[in-house]
């Protein structure tokens, strides 16, 4: 089975620098972004392994992930929004 990868620098190239920079001086970020890879490899493993897992379960797992990455997201944006407006 072909696993897609759904890591942070993957899934967002764009904000490369802006995640690195984030992950040290964003709490918050740090926090939400640890979880999201815990999980993503949670969700990878199951899908690579093909081990049983109730569907609802696998579901959920990549509910949850979409949710973390809307975070993510939106913390970025704000991140880019701020260098911008300091370059101004």
């Amino acid at each position: 089975m072909q696993i897609e990868h759904h890591d942070l620098h993957h899934e967002f190239p764009e904000f490369g620098e802006a995640i690195n920079a984030l992950k040290t001086g964003n709490a918050q970020f740090a926090k939400l972004f640890a979880s999201y890879q815990r999980l993503t490899g949670n969700v990878e493993d199951l899908e690579e392994s093909d081990m049983p897992v109730a569907d609802f379960t696998l579901e959920d797992m990549k509910k949850q992930r979409v949710k973390l990455k809307d975070e993510l997201y939106h913390l970025l944006l704000a991140f880019r929004a701020g260098q911008q407006s300091v370059g101004a």
